[in-house]
């Protein structure tokens, strides 16, 4: 029999280590960025087109690289950081395996540019699917320029498989995002085709999240400070009357790189226990700083996830300086072990027994002394009053006695004002009327067919209600808007804003009026009939949500999108308790639906249970 096992050629090696390390447009930003990091820049630019499809470029004033080591980069395994195995447990830096730039030379089209300062020349390396086109002298300013074009040019499978721009360029954001706030002391830069997203300058850490997540921020931000020998923390927490459905504002990092810790976001939910609505999440952007030698950053190919020596002390340590925080400052109760000393017992009374307070009468007190004319005289002589003269006090119990026994008979006469009863002018009293339906644990309808049960998920079923009512205003372009008596003002993030305007239209035609949107507040002076004031924060984030995480292209998609968010946020939850004009009224509307039997996400609104069923049970 043959061999079979051989080895791999370099560019395929090279490609399938590319599909662990870069996964979408959004991989390429990280490391680039990372990379910029790692050679000391103070200011970086990011130049993104077509959601960094066509383009992903990223320019820095850091120390630059040599000929050789600018040739050696795209190198597979080829790195400054380690040199022996014991290296990978003493890192302070973001690249270490020397994989990204191989990685993605292999699957695109890159070209680098970079000097040192002290040199007067730099070099230019063009490199197509891990082949190097041409290495030459070039006029470039101090600092490294890496454009990588046409992503996955060579791999068209994986090129089908990206998302839309809106959704490829929210992953981009996202990475921006976690980047910049773990270093405020670096200047950034982001652009998307043209336009400027992102300018924040070098500043201070607070500075840093009110930029990024705009200046509504700022009132929301609790600190958090803590320092022991195992952990550092310092950051900021959320309010929890400003927590958010999402989890979009949720940022750990560890020794200033981002990471995923399900065990420590636990650690925040224990620490904002009791303050949160249900299916709420706190916002938290904090910073831990331990010994790289009690973590393992290796254990995952982007790097986002890290593993602890000591989990469970982190875990107590940063649960006890959150909510300390949140008692701290006012936000949820806790005990003042630091109270003010003037409270306290002092300890000269330590042993003494607690003296009775003594009461004095003055017995020859008579407040009626005026209506009999004798003891001490009223007290309205002394003031300059005189009070007139008034019958005894004892002229008021006078026939009380003789009407004693009247005085039952005369509860009994007391006649109570009925409730006015509102009958039908069609009520007919020869006609029986019965209860057609009745409401199961809150959450199901249950009405009679002629065949047998039904059974209505009332959530669900009213979510197809709904739905279709959205999407028939958003197609006819005919909704009715309530005035709101004052201007609701709300606050999102730039991203937030910007998704709201694309769907601006889409949400006037289904009822909201906006009177202005600018760079940091949505003005709304309508809503949809029925939708309370309240709900129009909640709706809107619902929808920026399920927006970024399933964007269309087309526009009857983007208006079918939008009527499912709006629908899924105001249709009635489960332990709402409903009357039965409201059930019969969810039971006839569902029936007059198109689609009555699945809700918008395609899952069943009812069962039926026939006759036959039933008596099976009871065999």
């Amino acid at each position: 029999m043959s061999d079979i096992i051989q080895l791999l050629p370099d560019h395929v090696a090279n490609q399938i280590a590319a599909g662990e390390v870069v996964q979408r447009p959004a991989s390429v930003v990280k490391e680039l960025l990372e990379n910029a990091i790692d050679a000391d820049a103070t200011e970086i630019k990011l130049i993104v087109k077509d959601a960094g499809k066509t383009l992903v470029q990223v320019i820095d004033n850091g120390k630059g690289m040599s000929v050789t080591d600018a040739r050696l980069s795209f190198e597979r395994h080829a790195t400054s950081k380690i040199k022996a195995a014991e290296d990978l447990f003493r890192l302070n830096t973001k690249g270490f395996r020397g994989e990204a730039l191989a990685s993605i030379a292999a699957i695109a089209h890159v070209e680098l540019k970079t000097k040192q300062a002290e040199d007067d020349l730099g070099t230019s390396i063009e490199i197509e699917g891990s082949v190097v086109k041409s290495q030459e002298v070039a006029v470039t300013p101090t600092g490294t320029s890496v454009s990588v074009k046409h992503l996955f040019f060579n791999i068209p499978a994986r090129r089908n498989f990206l998302k839309s721009d809106t959704v490829e360029l929210r992953h981009i954001t996202d990475e921006f995002h976690r980047v910049a706030l773990a270093h405020p002391n670096i200047a950034f830069a982001f652009y998307h085709n043209g336009s400027d997203l992102f300018n924040v300058p070098q500043e201070n850490y607070r500075q840093r999240v009110v930029h990024i997540f705009g200046t509504k921020t700022n009132e929301k931000l609790v600190p958090v400070e803590e320092e022991t020998e195992v952990l550092k923390i310092s950051g900021f927490v959320g309010k929890p009357e400003f927590s958010k459905k999402t989890k979009s504002e949720q940022f750990f990092f560890v020794n200033n790189r981002f990471i995923k810790s399900p065990y420590l976001n636990h650690a925040i939910n224990a620490a904002f226990e009791g303050l949160l609505k249900d299916s709420y999440h706190p916002s938290y952007f904090l910073n831990l700083t331990v010994d790289p030698k009690t973590i393992d950053i290796n254990i995952h190919p982007t790097k986002t996830e890290i593993k602890f020596d000591d989990e469970h002390t982190l875990y107590a340590i940063l649960r006890s300086a959150v909510k300390h925080s949140l008692g701290q400052f006012n936000i949820a109760p806790v005990l003042d072990f630091d109270q003010q000393g003037n409270f306290d017992t002092p300890y000269s009374y330590k042993n003494k027994v607690a003296a009775t307070p003594a009461i004095e009468v003055d017995r020859d007190f008579n407040p009626f002394a005026n209506d009999f004319g004798g003891g001490r005289q009223s007290s309205s002589r002394n003031t300059g009053f005189k009070s007139a003269p008034t019958a005894s006090w004892e002229s008021m119990y006078v026939g009380l006695e003789s009407k004693g026994n009247e005085s039952s008979s005369d509860f009994s006469q007391v006649t109570f004002e009925s409730e006015t009863k509102d009958e039908s002018i069609f009520t007919d009293s020869s006609i029986e009327t019965r209860k057609t339906t009745f409401q199961l644990q809150q959450k199901y309808i249950v009405s009679t067919l002629k065949s047998g049960m039904l059974i209505i998920d009332q959530n669900r079923a009213h979510q197809r209600i709904l739905y279709e009512n959205f999407l028939k205003h958003i197609t006819i372009k005919e909704a009715t808007s309530q005035q709101l008596l004052f201007p609701l003002h709300l606050h999102f993030t730039p991203n937030e804003l910007k998704i709201i305007e694309d769907l601006k239209t889409d949400l006037g035609h289904t009822g909201f009026v906006f009177s202005e949107m600018n760079a940091k507040e949505v003005v709304i002076t309508g809503v949809p009939v029925g939708v309370p004031e309240s709900e129009v924060s909640i709706i809107l984030e619902q929808l920026i949500s399920d927006v970024e995480n399933d964007v269309p292209d087309a526009n009857f998609s983007a208006a079918d999108l939008l009527a499912k968010s709006m629908a899924k946020s105001l249709a009635i939850k489960t332990g709402q308790s409903l009357n039965s004009t409201e059930q019969e009224h969810m039971v006839n509307s569902l029936f007059a639906c198109k689609e009555p039997n699945v809700s918008p996400t395609n899952r069943p609104t009812f069962v039926t249970m026939g006759v036959d069923d039933i008596e099976k049970k009871f065999m």
